[in-house]
């Protein structure tokens, strides 16, 4: 398989004299003090990775998802490549609206390539702090590039993945930090303090995936499973399909059993994407989950309306979750006051640096949390699954939530996981519906401080 690569690099090198040495400047709560590290030298690539088949949510379509790498040298001359995979549809529709598909991912690759510029030859001690700096910023390119002046602000923050990434990297290496426990901030270890010993598995059910798949997979062993809703159409026809996929779901999987909930039914999980215009719509499928006997295995409804028009939940007789619309800790607390009661986490999409933000300020109200999928690379997956690993429990269940479905939708998956640096990690794989963490994923990280040979070469010349 020849993957079709795309490669930019840019350089910058510091002066000779610039120090890299001991700051007394630290991560929020910590007493530990950091090196100052200079970043040298950025470089930049991506992959495109093409779909088995059209994947639909948002009433769009992707084909392809760009796989970005971002180089960092310090000056010390350590190299670290940080990955993202880009989501224009799931960041900002109406982006990916708006251009060809190709051009809606140039578009966020460019913010990515604007970030590595305004961070080369800068200095830094603490990771969150150097991305809050430079958000706004890349934020406003945003707006100027797409000619957006509503551009969403998890477009920015998708397209930051990568680079975020790299800097922990960085950081962790240049402190002699070995494992993900001790990056964690202190101020933000409280919502990251457990060790679950296993995570649910949770696989994507898009539009377009037959009932006979979801049966086949609850076969298999999956006993959590994300199902959009929330179809093309008018408003009625699509809660016309939605309630006549539920009534097909429930009809075909209602009646299984599993030993990983305290009811023992199969919870439900749907993302309608905020294509619910109005409260009263999403209620009308709700009535229809109680006349078919589905209401009481609903245990999340995400992002059911559009977030612009604040629509007050705290009314509506099931859990719902925030995702795109807390696009940051700010807006997390917004949401929960809203009457949200779960919020999606996404360090895959979100940078692990304002997850963390957002994690604290919901384990601060008591709020619930799990962790959603961008349909992510499997390096990323895992960077993801650390952080599931150690929030809270969900509700209702013993452990936490892991969404992953990029096993499902790739064309070529099997070849990209040969990129992971721990390939064969049993804790890599799904089994029985969980992954298994044993001690060598709390040992090794998941292996996401570990250097994979694939992503290094994109920048060999």
């Amino acid at each position: 398989m020849v993957t079709r690569r795309n490669f930019i690099k840019t350089t910058a090198f510091v002066g000779a004299a610039t120090f890299s040495g001991i700051a007394s400047c630290s991560l929020p709560g910590r007493k530990n003090s950091f090196k100052n590290i200079t970043i040298q030298s950025v470089g930049s690539n991506f992959e495109r990775e093409p779909l088995i088949r059209p994947f639909g949510f948002k009433g769009g379509y992707m084909t392809e998802i760009w796989q970005t790498a971002n180089l960092l040298k310090s000056i010390s001359g350590i190299e670290k490549v940080g990955l993202c995979t880009q989501n224009v549809l799931w960041s900002d529709a109406s982006v990916f609206a708006s251009h060809s598909e190709s051009g809606g991912n140039a578009l966020m690759y460019a913010l990515t390539e604007h970030a590595l510029q305004l961070i080369k030859s800068r200095s830094f001690t603490n990771p969150v702090e150097l991305i809050d700096d430079i958000f706004e910023e890349v934020y406003q390119y945003g707006i100027k590039v797409t000619a957006n002046p509503n551009l969403r602000k998890t477009f920015a923050l998708n397209a930051l993945v990568g680079v975020d990434n790299a800097i922990w990297m960085l950081f962790a290496a240049e402190n002699g930090i070995k494992n993900f426990d001790d990056l964690i901030p202190e101020k933000y270890r409280p919502a990251l303090s457990q060790h679950h010993k296993t995570v649910a598995s949770i696989p994507l059910m898009a539009y377009s995936i037959p009932v006979s798949e979801i049966v086949q997979a609850v076969d298999s062993g999956y006993f959590f499973m994300k199902i959009k809703i929330g179809q093309p159409g008018t408003q009625e026809e699509m809660l016309t399909k939605d309630m006549d996929r539920l009534s097909s779901i429930h009809k075909a999987i209602g009646h299984y059993r599993t030993p990983h909930t305290s009811s023992g039914k199969l919870p439900y999980y749907f993302d309608a994407n905020g294509r619910y215009e109005k409260k009263e719509t999403l209620l009308r499928l709700i009535d229809h989950a109680k006349k078919i006997g589905a209401f009481e295995q609903i245990a999340i409804i995400e992002e059911p309306f559009p977030e612009e028009l604040q629509i007050d939940v705290s009314d509506i007789p099931v859990r719902l979750a925030a995702d795109e619309s807390a696009h940051t800790d700010q807006d997390a607390i917004t949401r929960i006051g809203m009457g949200y009661k779960a919020i999606a986490l996404k360090a895959i999409a979100k940078t692990l640096s304002m997850t963390m933000k957002i994690a604290n300020v919901a384990k601060e109200r008591n709020i619930p949390c799990f962790c959603a999928d961008l349909t992510v690379n499997p390096i990323l997956v895992d960077w993801n699954k650390n952080v599931a690993a150690r929030l809270d429990a969900f509700p209702g269940l013993g452990t936490g939530l892991l969404e992953t479905n990029g096993h499902q939708n790739y064309k070529n998956w099997t070849t990209m996981e040969s990129y992971h640096p721990y390939k064969d990690a049993i804790w890599r794989k799904t089994q029985n519906g969980v992954f298994d963490l044993n001690t060598d994923f709390y040992d090794k990280s998941g292996g996401i401080l570990t250097d994979s040979i694939h992503y290094m070469e994109l920048f060999k010349t």
